[in-house]
């Protein structure tokens, strides 16, 4: 894994941790404080759908990590930038060291702010060795 620089990444588990370019460390980051009212949850909401998507190495001793990608739902117009988007977060793991594995797409069966229908990307990427 020595492609990964060293840095703040999530760990999967929603922590930011330190990765100092060849493993894990017990450094974590403290989540911030929630914000108060429907603007908080907006946010809350933003953020947990951008973290699954963070290119991060693997654990310690684990070839595959999973990243998933929340699509966005276009209101207006065309071009929704969700080819951009998925072609950015397989860039940016390949980066660290891996290559794509496997895609799927799949409908979250719920209704997104303009009652448009959500798309997830759940992406295995592997570790080359």
């Amino acid at each position: 894994m020595t492609d990964a620089q060293a840095g703040w990444y999530d760990d999967g588990t929603g922590t930011m941790r330190w990765w100092d370019g060849r493993a894990w460390t017990d450094q974590i980051q403290p989540p911030p404080p929630p914000e108060p009212g429907l603007g908080g949850m907006i946010a809350r909401a933003q953020a947990d759908a951008v973290s699954g998507a963070q290119p991060r190495p693997a654990a310690t001793g684990a070839s595959y990590v999973v990243l998933q990608v929340v699509l966005k739902e276009k209101l207006f117009g065309s071009g929704s930038g969700n080819l951009t988007e998925l072609e950015g977060v397989i860039n940016r793991q390949a980066a660290l060291g891996y290559r794509l594995h496997t895609i799927s797409t799949s409908a979250s069966g719920s209704t997104g702010f303009g009652g448009g229908d959500r798309i997830q990307a759940t992406m295995v990427f592997e570790r080359l060795t």
